[in-house]
């Protein structure tokens, strides 16, 4: 059965091949969500290998939220510079040069990052700036002032009404108006048997992307067992929930509303219990 909106595993999505010369220094460099389907905005997930980095650059047209998944580094932006670990998540502005580089020396680093606005590289407006040099990393660490960057742990859980739906065991917002950001980033931690019941956001596209455990995702009549590395894009309007089918381990999720700077803001609408049979359904 063709699925009517396709999750996309990283593992079923080939690495693309940027130019080294342009500062993509990255090992794996995938972009799994874009205009292709459907979506105002480019989804990525890039693995860098220990000493490889990202060189500075800047995006001018667009925006960029970055969540780093695993690993540890340094990132900079503008003329500060961070030590970042998993967990850590930033807003850069449009026209802001950045980098990341990763300094471990036996370390994966994971980053799954979204393009706001751009539903390509190619849209970003990307321009190389330089190679990360000995005296970027050299540089003392200073607080990020320019856009957004915080911890997870540093940010409060949501007390989102169970009425409506929201049966996730922890919600948080790192980035949204509150933080200035037209777009909001979030993430959830689904502990067995936690469910996200069926809705749906009329004012906004979703994208999110499952960083570990197993679950079952409805969108529309889509009905698509989901597991660590799948993405999955929601136009604005699309009935979707998600189920940890788990008995033993959570499922953990990061996701953007695109364009909306809150929950209010996305047009929020529950839609009803996930039942059985959503349960027991398989699309493919």
């Amino acid at each position: 059965m063709t699925l009517e909106f396709p999750l996309i595993h990283i593992e079923d999505h080939p690495p693309v091949t940027m130019a080294s010369d342009e500062g993509w220094s990255i090992s794996e460099y995938r972009v799994p969500i874009t205009g292709r389907e459907g979506s105002s905005t480019a989804a990525y997930h890039s693995t860098f290998r220990p000493g490889s980095n990202h060189a500075k650059h800047v995006h001018n047209n667009c925006d960029e939220i970055a969540v780093y998944i695993s690993g540890q580094g340094v990132v900079g932006i503008g003329d500060e510079r961070a030590e970042v670990r998993a967990g850590h998540c930033r807003l850069v502005p449009k026209g802001e040069e950045h980098f990341f580089y990763n300094q471990s020396e036996d370390e994966e680093a994971v980053v799954v990052g979204f393009y706001l606005g751009a539903p390509d590289v190619a849209a970003t407006g990307y321009e190389f700036r330089g190679d990360v040099a000995d005296a970027d990393l050299a540089m003392p660490r200073t607080a990020i002032s320019k856009g957004v960057f915080t911890h997870m742990d540093d940010v409060k859980p949501e007390n989102m009404d169970e009425g409506d739906g929201w049966m996730i065991t922890d919600f948080r917002l790192p980035i949204g108006r509150h933080t200035g950001s037209d777009t909001t980033l979030f993430k959830a931690r689904f502990m067995p048997g936690a469910v996200h019941k069926k809705h749906c956001h009329e004012n906004c596209e979703e994208i999110y992307y499952i960083i570990s455990g197993h679950g079952l995702a409805g969108a529309g009549d889509d009905r698509v067992e989901v597991r660590g590395g799948h993405f999955h894009y929601i136009p604005a309007g699309v009935e979707h929930w998600l189920h940890n089918l788990s008995p033993t381990e959570p499922i953990e999720v990061i996701g953007v509303y695109i364009g909306a700077g809150s929950v209010a803001d996305t047009g929020y609408t529950y839609l009803g219990d996930v039942t059985q049979k959503d349960l027991q359904t398989r699309s493919v």
